[in-house]
C-alpha cells in the first residue's frame, strides 16, 4: 500500500493525469458554485415564506444561508468530488496503466462513457446516502463518531475506487468474488483516500491520487 502511494504521488506530473485533474477540479467547483446559488436564493424564499419579507432579504437570512452552505459543501464535497473523478476514472487508470503496466492494459476492457458516469454518480449518491443512513450512529458513539465515520468512508471510497479499475480487466460476474478476496487492500486504498479527503486544499488533488492509488493496487495484488 505504501509503495502504491508513492507511486501515484509521481503519476500526478503525468500530463494526462493532471489534465484529468484540471478538468475533474473545474467540473467539481461548478457543481459547488451552482450549489451554493441554489442554496443561497432557495433558503432566502423559505425565511421569507416563513417569517416573513423582511427575514428573506436581511442579516439573519444571510448568516442562516451562509451556515448552511458551509455545512452542505462540507458534507457534500466527498461525494461529488468522487462523482465527478468517477466520471473521468477511466483516462486515470488509462495514464497509469500505459506508463506502469503496458501488459495489462493491452488486455483492457475498454469502459464506456455513459457507465463511468453511471459508477460516478452512483458512487455520490452511495456517500450522501450511508452517511445520511449512519448519522444518528455519528450523533450518539460521542467520542467515537470520527472513527465511525471514518470506516464509513473508508470502506466507501475503498469500493468505489476498486471498481473503477477492476471493471477495466473482468466480467462484471467475477466482480464480487474479486471484491470478497481484496477487501483489506482496498479497505486501505480508501483509508488514505478518506484521510486525505479530510485535509483542506489536499482534499482537491485527493479523488484523483485515489483512483491512481486504486490502479497500483489492483495490478500488485495480482502480481502477489
Amino acid at each position: 500500500m505504501i509503495q502504491a502511494f508513492f507511486l501515484s504521488l509521481g503519476d500526478l506530473f503525468d500530463m494526462r493525469v493532471a489534465g484529468v485533474f484540471l478538468k475533474s477540479l473545474l467540473l467539481t467547483l461548478l457543481l459547488f458554485a451552482g450549489l451554493g446559488v441554489g442554496l443561497y436564493f432557495g433558503l432566502h424564499w423559505a425565511a421569507a415564506q416563513v417569517f416573513g419579507a423582511g427575514y428573506g432579504s436581511g442579516a439573519f437570512a444571510d448568516i442562516v444561508t451562509i451556515v448552511v452552505i458551509i455545512f452542505a459543501h462540507w458534507l457534500l464535497f466527498r461525494a461529488i468530488a468522487i462523482a465527478v473523478v468517477g466520471i473521468f476514472a477511466d483516462e486515470v487508470v488509462e495514464a497509469v496503466e500505459k506508463r506502469r503496466y503496458p501488459a495489462a492494459f493491452a488486455s483492457v476492457r475498454k469502459v464506456p462513457f455513459h457507465r463511468s458516469l453511471a459508477m460516478g454518480l452512483r458512487s455520490g449518491l452511495r456517500a450522501i446516502g450511508y452517511n445520511i443512513l449512519f448519522s444518528p450512529l455519528y450523533l450518539v458513539a460521542n467520542f467515537a463518531a470520527p472513527v465511525v465515520f471514518f470506516v464509513v468512508n473508508a470502506w466507501l471510497l475503498g469500493k468505489d475506487f476498486g471498481d473503477m479499475v477492476a471493471v477495466r480487466h473482468m466480467p462484471e460476474a467475477d466482480l464480487p468474488q474479486w471484491r470478497r478476496r481484496t477487501r483489506l487492500r482496498r479497505l486501505g486504498v480508501g483509508a488514505v483516500g478518506t484521510a486525505l479527503l479530510l485535509v483542506p486544499v489536499v482534499n482537491l488533488i485527493a479523488p484523483i491520487l485515489g483512483a491512481a492509488m486504486a490502479a497500483h493496487a489492483f495490478h500488485q495484488g495480482r502480481r502477489a
